[in-house]
């Protein structure tokens, strides 16, 4: 199965800019790269490959970063070079940079590294002009039904979100299929395990060790409060992340906190969206909004994994996982919220793409009341507001969530 990011990248093969592939740990960062490699071969074009987990290969790029073109096939142009895991080198940025600088003509560098890699301010600066970032994030849902090989199913939802009459006998089935990426998100390990038992072992695992493993790369020393922050933040996704009020609560200085929020949105858990005004009196402009960008890693946050219809917190699960859609369609960046001063609120402002639009996400359509949002239209008429709901469930569910209203 190949993710949705496979064809960006394999465009991106002939640009001159080196390729770096980041991601939150388990996402398949390293099972792309192989893909990537598979499809060079196929297309005959000279590549290799070098996981830097290899500590003979570690060490003998760490002497010297020049060491790398005594890797290289004896053949004509430019030969691709995929390197797994450059986190670990001592100096990535250096290699890029003086490989990019010196050889740009001989060598393309794809790499995957981690977060620990990607928040160090010096590839930031060093690179500059030198390399594309791409980010793999946990599967969305059309790829949760291709790597679950219900590819009978992944035509239904193209088919219905294509065509707004479209109707469907396998309804009942998508449901199911949705219910299980609502309550066990987009790891690919923990889609592909049929056990539920299982699936949620994984998703433990993921949270305690995989990210422990994010926390001592990135130099945290209160692992207590910085997991105590993670919890918090899984309970409020989809609310106002209040600096002081954290830092109060947890008993840290509040540069602690900013810090804790930039590694987590660095290592690919945490989403912060700005709030959008136009009005600096009556409209909120500052505090940001936070959401968990994996609904999976979130219920295994909170330890709870009950099915939505039982559930207290539906409206932040379902905003969550609405968010999460907004996102892979149009960048995390892109999406705003609205809220004034006493309290009045539109969940998403997507103001500055080609055709702006807003989304108020609730699970109950009948909790929808469009007087509720009469200040917003009233100030934004040129921004249609849309409105997002996952009760009642039918056909026009899916094209809501993609966004064909």
């Amino acid at each position: 199965m190949r993710r949705n990011l496979f064809e960006p990248l394999l465009a991106h093969l002939d640009k001159k800019e080196f390729t770096i592939l980041t991601g939150a740990r388990q996402t398949g960062k390293s099972t792309l790269l192989r893909q990537l490699e598979t499809s060079c071969k196929e297309l005959s074009k000279p590549c290799i490959f070098l996981n830097l987990e290899n500590r003979d290969v570690l060490s003998i790029l760490d002497e010297n970063p020049l060491n790398l073109l005594n890797y290289l096939p004896d053949v004509e142009g430019k030969i691709i070079v995929f390197l797994d895991e450059i986190q670990y080198l001592k100096d990535p940025s250096n290699l890029l940079k003086l490989l990019y600088d010196e050889h740009v003509g001989r060598v393309k560098i794809v790499a995957t590294g981690s977060s620990a890699f990607y928040i160090d301010d010096h590839f930031k600066d060093s690179l500059a002009g030198r390399k594309r970032v791409f980010q793999l994030l946990t599967c969305s849902f059309d790829e949760h039904l291709r790597l679950n090989e219900k590819d009978d199913l992944l035509v239904e939802y193209q088919r219905i979100i294509s065509n707004k009459q479209a109707k469907t006998g396998q309804l009942n089935y998508l449901q199911q299929e949705w219910q299980s990426y609502l309550l066990y998100g987009g790891y690919p390990s923990v889609i592909t395990e049929s056990d539920r038992k299982e699936k949620i072992e994984k998703l433990k695992e993921i949270r305690d060790s995989f990210v422990k493993r994010d926390i001592l790369e990135s130099g945290v020393e209160n692992e207590a409060a910085f997991f105590h922050l993670f919890r918090l933040l899984a309970e409020r996704s989809g609310s106002l992340v209040n600096v002081h009020e954290l830092s109060v609560t947890l008993r840290i200085k509040t540069d602690t906190v900013n810090n804790y929020l930039h590694i987590l949105q660095k290592c690919f858990h945490l989403a912060l969206i700005k709030p959008f005004f136009r009005n600096l009196r009556k409209e909120l402009t500052k505090m940001p909004k936070g959401f968990l960008l994996d609904p999976g890693l979130r219920n295994s946050l909170i330890n709870n994994f009950q099915p939505i219809f039982d559930r207290i917190d539906k409206g932040e699960l379902w905003e969550t996982v609405f968010f999460r859609a907004l996102a892979d369609k149009y960048g995390r960046d892109e999406i705003y919220y609205w809220r004034t001063a006493d309290n009045n609120e539109v969940d998403f402002v997507l103001p500055e793409i080609e055709a702006p639009f807003a989304v108020e996400a609730k699970y109950d359509e009948s909790a929808i009341k469009s007087s509720k949002y009469k200040k917003f239209t009233e100030a934004y008429p040129e921004i249609p507001l849309h409105y997002a709901w996952l009760y009642p469930f039918n056909e026009d569910f899916f094209r809501r969530l993609a966004s064909q209203w």
